[in-house]
């Protein structure tokens, strides 16, 4: 460990520290401030060796706390909506799951929407295919998933918000509703043929 870079860590935290989380506050809310700041601060140790602490210091602390912060949003953007999109999804579950819904058993009893599921699934993105596969057919967990295919838990709920999406303008809300709710009937049918694309 450099003792210099040491000294100067510390000197730096102590000087910045306060006013960076005051600023990311303003961006992202108190409860996601204080693991920006300190990102960047991770960031900054491990990048000692390849950087110099001059004048820019500063800039560079803002601007990092700044990028970070921004990320933190987009992905708040992101789990928001699929958020919306789930809750939705339950709302639709809720009207859809009424016994006098008869004749939308009958559409799944009859292989039509089997059908229109496994053509939907195998239109979508490789990498949204993958993880809608993993989640409803493998009843994995998105952190199951990220560790599976390498990606990050974030790219794994954008890849889920998309796929789920994709297959609501696809099928219209009913339909999705009820491949959703009936894959596990039909999962052992849409298994041997949609694993096989």
């Amino acid at each position: 460990m450099n003792e210099n870079f040491d000294l100067t860590y510390k000197l730096l935290f102590r000087k910045y520290y306060a006013n960076l989380l005051f600023y990311a506050t303003r961006i992202v809310g108190e409860e996601e401030a204080e693991d920006v700041v300190q990102d960047v601060f991770v960031e900054l140790w491990r990048r000692q060796d390849s950087m110099t602490v001059g004048d820019q210091i500063q800039a560079f602390l803002y601007r990092a706390v700044y990028t970070r912060a921004l990320n933190v949003l987009k992905h708040r953007d992101i789990k928001n909506s699929y958020e919306a999109v789930m809750l939705e999804i339950h709302q639709k579950r809720i009207e859809f799951y009424q016994p006098d819904s008869n004749d939308v058993v009958k559409r799944i009893e009859d292989g039509e929407l089997r059908k229109e599921l496994i053509d939907a699934i195998n239109e979508l993105p490789d990498k949204c295919k993958m993880v809608f596969k993993l989640s409803y057919m493998h009843d994995m967990k998105n952190k199951e998933i990220a560790e599976t295919m390498g990606i990050s838990l974030r790219t794994v709920e954008a890849h889920m918000y998309k796929a789920l999406k994709l297959l609501r303008d696809r099928l219209g809300y009913l339909n999705l509703m009820t491949a959703l709710l009936f894959l596990g009937k039909v999962s052992v049918f849409v298994r041997s043929v949609v694993l096989l694309a």
